[in-house]
């Protein structure tokens, strides 16, 4: 499949015109000058930039991401969720959606706001993490190192920002660091302590994010919420907690929607809710331990730098000369453990592509997760696995004017969700990994048959609609010449 930039941004071939062809007055020179004046034209217009949205802010939407961690596919499917399913009824709702793989939190949402597989947009773990000296900073920390999401991928809020509109982010990651000097226009980030569970904060925050839009004008916003995904950590994804939980969020759907109405937002905003990944119950038996320290043959000794005890997922830089002896160790060590030196990972992952994952890297299988030099992993329940496993698949529902009714699609990457949000805001995306025509389907332009352009209103090739026609007539002119 050509890269986005491929399809976006290719540019045709440089065409040159003589005025002349040899000495003396050329009969064909007004017709000549002409051609050279619509080429200049045209070269204006394939210029970088040329490739900026028309105009649409009389009749564009307002638009809301909401992200609720850790919510699995069919987390509705065991409790009554009244609001969610009047949501899919008088919506869209996608049957499941696949995450990107590393299932986690930062890396999934990062895929969300640029389109991009997480080797392609750099953010590749939810820890900071540097080889050289040796740092390694926990999920709340590395949410504010600049670094590491300012690595070149440019996300929605400033590419939005960069073609007229006002964004938001609230509590999502990702939001609260500048790129290529830009912030997002409004932002909150969670403290460290912060209590994901309190349902009356989740009102609060709903409030301030409806005023957002209202008073401060904001086109899109993201809002994220960490649960289910802690509850599903503590108690297990099969646990009556989560199950209670569950009933929380669709009463916050119920009350978020209700302050859409009370907003006067209905007709203008759309809606979208989906998650990162989902969740699976871990296995704690003796005999379904994944334990570095206990591998025969191996030690510690032969590793440079190392990231382990962290679900399911592994890193490791041996020192120098000693990169083969160690994948032969533990290559075969656990028959639940799939270890891969880094030009050998699955390409169908996109994952081990970036300059950032070390020489050997592993995952384990559902439900068994990895410990290191010792067992320091409790959680019941637990992400990062194949992104293939279903209970490592999410959520996508939307609703809102631009959005058909009742539509149950089939199942999709959630690397594509990037591109309809860009054509809803009517913004031209970045370079990305998705296609808009993924999800076109699920807009109401589509069903009632109107014609339908990418985003910004340019044609497939990527030409806005007058350079095409002045490329057509560059082409008639010449065959008169």
């Amino acid at each position: 499949m050509a890269s986005c930039s491929q399809r976006r941004r290719a540019r045709p071939a440089r065409l040159t015109l003589g005025l002349c062809s040899s000495s003396g007055t050329n009969p064909n020179i007004f017709m000549s000058g002409r051609l050279a004046v619509l080429a200049l034209a045209l070269a204006t217009l394939l210029a970088p930039g040329a490739g900026a949205p028309l105009s649409r802010r009389g009749s564009r939407n307002k638009l809301l991401l909401v992200s609720f961690d850790g919510f699995r596919w069919n987390y509705d499917q065991d409790v009554h969720t009244p609001n969610l399913d009047t949501m899919a009824l008088e919506g869209v709702k996608a049957r499941y959606m696949t995450p990107a793989f590393v299932t986690m939190t930062s890396p999934c949402h990062f895929t969300l706001v640029t389109g991009k597989y997480i080797e392609n947009h750099g953010v590749v773990h939810n820890m900071y993490y540097n080889t050289t000296s040796k740092v390694k900073l926990p999920y709340h920390a590395t949410l504010g190192i600049q670094s590491w999401w300012d690595n070149g991928s440019i996300p929605i809020w400033i590419t939005a920002q960069r073609q007229g509109l006002k964004t938001g982010s609230f509590f999502y990651p990702g939001g609260n660091v500048t790129y290529q000097g830009t912030a997002v226009t409004l932002s909150r980030k969670e403290g460290i302590l912060h209590n994901y569970k309190d349902e009356q904060e989740w009102r609060t925050n709903i409030d301030t994010v409806m005023k957002w839009f209202t008073d401060e004008g904001l086109d899109l916003v993201t809002l994220y919420f960490g649960e289910p995904d802690s509850t599903g950590h503590k108690y297990g994804p099969e646990s009556q907690e989560r199950k209670d939980m569950v009933m929380q969020v669709d009463r916050t759907v119920g009350y978020l929607r209700d302050s859409i109405r009370r907003s006067g937002l209905e007709g203008s905003l759309d809606l979208i809710i989906t998650s990162d990944h989902g969740m699976t119950t871990v296995h704690k038996q003796a005999q379904d331990l994944v334990e570095f320290h206990a591998f025969p043959n191996f030690t510690f000794k032969d590793i440079e730098f190392e990231l382990l005890d962290y679900g399911p997922n592994g890193m490791l830089l041996p020192k120098e000369g000693m990169l083969d002896k160690v994948y032969e160790v533990l290559k075969d060590a656990h028959p639940k453990l799939h270890v891969y030196k880094k030009e050998s990972f699955p390409k169908s992952l996109h994952y081990a592509g970036n300059p950032r994952i070390t020489p050997l890297l592993m995952y384990s299988d559902p439900g068994y997760v990895i410990h290191g030099r010792l067992n320091v992993q409790f959680n019941n329940g637990e992400h990062g696995f194949h992104n293939e496993a279903m209970d490592m698949k999410t959520i996508f529902r939307a609703v809102g004017p631009s959005f058909r009714r009742g539509l149950e699609v089939e199942p999709f990457e959630s690397v594509h969700v990037y591109e309809l949000m860009c054509h809803l805001l009517g913004i031209v995306p970045e370079a990305n990994d998705g296609l808009l025509s993924t999800l076109l389907p699920t807009l109401r332009e589509a069903s009632n048959g109107t014609q339908s352009t990418p985003s910004g209103s340019l044609l497939p090739s990527g030409r806005p609609p007058v350079v095409t026609g002045l490329l057509v007539a560059v082409m008639l002119l010449a065959k008169v010449a």
